[in-house]
Formats: C-alpha cells, sequence, structure tokens
C-alpha cells in the first residue's frame, strides 16, 4: 500500500517535515518514492508548501494520506 506521510528531517529541536508518497511498509524516515512539498511547524505563521497536483494525482493512483498528512 502506498502512502503519503511526514517524514522528520532537520535538527534536534528544530524539526522540519517533508512530505512525501512512501510504500507503508518502509520505515518512518526511510526511502521514498517522490517528495510531495515540506512542512515547517516552527516559524510563525507555520509554513507548508505542497505540490497539489502531483498530490491529488498519487490520490487518484490509491495512494493514502496518513493523519498527520492529512
Amino acid at each position: 500500500m502506498v502512502r503519503i506521510r511526514l517524514t522528520r528531517m532537520g535538527k534536534k529541536k528544530q524539526p522540519f517535515y517533508r512530505i512525501v508518497v512512501v510504500d507503508s511498509r518502509k520505515r518512518r524516515d526511510g526511502k521514498y518514492i517522490e517528495s510531495l512539498g515540506f512542512y515547517n511547524p516552527k516559524v510563525d505563521p507555520a509554513v507548508m508548501n505542497v505540490d497539489v497536483d502531483r498530490a491529488v494525482d498519487w490520490i487518484l493512483k490509491g495512494a493514502q494520506p496518513s493523519e498527520s498528512a492529512r
């Protein structure tokens, strides 16, 4: 099953996340199929940049977004 989920990047106590398409059997920070954007919760206001066309394309192909990526 293919999932759209967040993968953690950054230093200790300064996380930012990539929004990625990944096989659901891979670990959280494992190899991913495609990167769709990023999410940075540490700045005010939080910044999110997503390639919406590619995300919709993956959802139409059957990828399920995780709860946090939703």
